[in-house]
């Protein structure tokens, strides 16, 4: 009975140093950051360094355009990535939208780019929408394609002389939506970020990542800044009383999680259309359903890239272009998981690539 005991002790003593040992040695949880697995996964993969048809990128953001020597130098970029017409989306206006269009002409390039204004939304008061409007025709008179891009201050950070935000649906910016109607030009507006930067900065957050990184992306503070869908409340009330302008949304508006919200949208409004710069990682993730969203609503939707990194590109042809599965995003704080390409038809590729966007910069 002794020696029978000691045995059993000792057996017990053994395994007890064995998982010492063993959790000794295990690696302690990584974060967020450092795991990041290899995918074993084998499956065809078809890169697409050029797009199959010529591209206008109605959300370009390349540097100014201030001499012929930034001209052919963004050319020679452009050609490399399959880019024909560079719609410079960072709008100026006055004399530095003169000088861009001028280093244009003089590099014979006018069939390459075409450059938008601006509109100084900041301390808007009484009358300050006929000045707007004002400035507005002259930048067009000189040569502006249209109106670009209202960023994201417009709704979030502008505000009134009196101190109040300015809602985007401001009935004082009338007469520059009502100018922008009788012109025939694009109005090309970013209203908002993707709806997870307005709720909270917890762990059930899917961009948790990105707002950890970039914390001046954290519009959840109620007492700052509206909700995700009152923002979105006010910039459908200003496309329901503007009809005739040509309303062209950045980002398919922040609702490529949400397609069918954007679908609803479209049919409300026969004279908007938008663009699919920066939401690349959720088209990617239901290639079914954006396919089918795609074809139903292929007479509305411009190709935009947004930030121009020429190395970036191709991830796009290949997601409209391929049915290949399971590959990386180019930046993963937007996105933890994989894409699948989407296999667009020609005829809709053609309209998304290009013909949609020169039907909006014929003039």
């Amino acid at each position: 009975m002794i020696r029978g005991s000691m045995l059993i002790l000792a057996v017990a003593l053994l395994t007890d140093t064995a998982i010492a040992q063993q959790r000794g040695a295990q690696i302690d949880p990584p974060s967020i950051v450092e795991y990041q697995p290899r995918s074993t996964l084998v499956v065809p993969e078809h890169p697409v360094p050029r797009p199959r048809y010529p591209v206008v990128d109605f959300h370009g953001h390349p540097p100014r355009l201030t001499s012929v020597a930034a001209v052919r130098q963004l050319l020679l970029q452009m050609d490399s990535i399959g880019i024909d017409v560079m719609v410079q989306a960072g709008g100026t206006s006055g004399e530095t939208l003169r000088q861009q269009l001028d280093a244009i002409r003089q590099a014979g390039a006018e069939k390459r780019f075409a450059v938008f204004t601006t509109l100084d939304l900041r301390n808007v008061g009484p009358g300050s929408g006929e000045q707007i409007a004002r400035q507005l025709d002259a930048d067009i008179q000189a040569g502006a394609a249209g109106v670009g891009e209202i960023n994201k201050g417009f709704g979030l950070n502008h505000r009134r002389t009196d101190g109040s935000r300015l809602r985007l649906d401001d009935p004082e910016l009338d007469p520059v939506w009502r100018t922008a109607a009788r012109l025939g030009i694009p109005v090309f507006i970013h209203v908002g970020d993707p709806p997870e930067f307005f709720e909270p900065h917890d762990l059930s957050n899917e961009r948790w990542l990105e707002l950890a990184l970039f914390p001046s992306r954290r519009f959840n503070d109620r007492s700052r800044y509206p909700t995700f869908d009152s923002l979105m409340a006010e910039r459908d009330r200003l496309f329901e009383r503007h009809p005739g302008v040509k309303w062209v949304l950045a980002h398919l508006g922040w609702h490529a999680n949400d397609l069918a919200r954007l679908g609803r949208l479209f049919d409300r409004h026969p004279n908007l259309y938008s663009e699919v710069g920066a939401v690349l990682y959720d088209l990617g993730r239901q290639p079914r359903n954006a396919r089918a969203f795609f074809e139903k609503y292929q007479d509305r939707i411009l190709f935009g890239k947004d930030s121009f990194r020429p190395e970036e590109y191709p991830y796009y042809w290949r997601v409209f272009e391929t049915e290949d599965e399971y590959f990386d995003y180019y930046r993963d704080y937007h996105a933890f998981w994989k894409l699948y390409g989407m296999g667009l038809p020609d005829t809709v590729l053609r309209k998304v690539y290009r013909d949609n966007a020169l039907k909006l910069l014929r003039r």
